[in-house]
């Protein structure tokens, strides 16, 4: 006879809650590598609950310039991105929203508060404030994201032209996110 594990939602509760605890404690000890610049930090009473390292694309899609009489314009679409922890471990998907879904369904929905440029060369870093949460797992919590260490991912400079109008890039990036709670 075989049996079926139960999982209440205080069980996946007690478990989001450990897994959150297990991540923090991995999170802090890489967080100090990367310093985000002033604009971009957080107040003392945030927490870092989960560093991860991003691997995908930036889909931007060439559309009308955003001013009347302006050339089209390459526009982001959406990130499609693959996030793992130290140990390689995936632990988010990330996609339009912005949205971070964990394994678990838990997700956070974004909003850009602030920005730098730190290489011209690349999408900036940002600090988001957390719009919206879901579910009970490991983003139930969090309340603030940086993006930080960015490689990559910026809108193509040319090739956008009336006669491309609809036309989609996927420009190849990496970047370090942290998830944040509050104290």
């Amino acid at each position: 006879m075989l049996l079926q594990p139960v999982c209440t939602p205080l069980a996946r509760a007690a478990l989001a809650a450990i897994t959150l605890s297990l991540l923090q404690a991995s999170a802090s000890a890489t967080a100090a590598a990367i310093t985000a610049p002033d604009n971009l930090q957080l107040a003392p009473a945030q927490t870092l609950a989960l560093e991860a390292h991003a691997v995908g694309v930036q889909i931007y899609t060439c559309d009308t310039a955003k001013t009347e009489g302006a050339a089209p314009a390459w526009t982001l679409k959406a990130p499609d991105a693959i996030l793992s922890d130290a140990s390689g471990a995936k632990v988010a998907t990330h996609y339009a929203g912005p949205t971070w879904e964990a394994p678990d369904g838990s997700k956070v929905v974004g909003k850009v508060k602030a920005s730098a440029m730190p290489s011209p060369d690349t999408i900036p870093w940002l600090l988001l404030d957390v719009k919206s949460t879901a579910g009970t797992g490991i983003f139930s919590q969090i309340t603030a994201v940086q993006r930080v260490a960015t490689e990559g991912g910026k809108a193509p400079q040319d090739g956008c032209t009336a006669a491309s109008m609809g036309r989609e890039v996927r420009v190849p990036y990496q970047a370090v996110y942290r998830f944040y709670t509050t104290k």
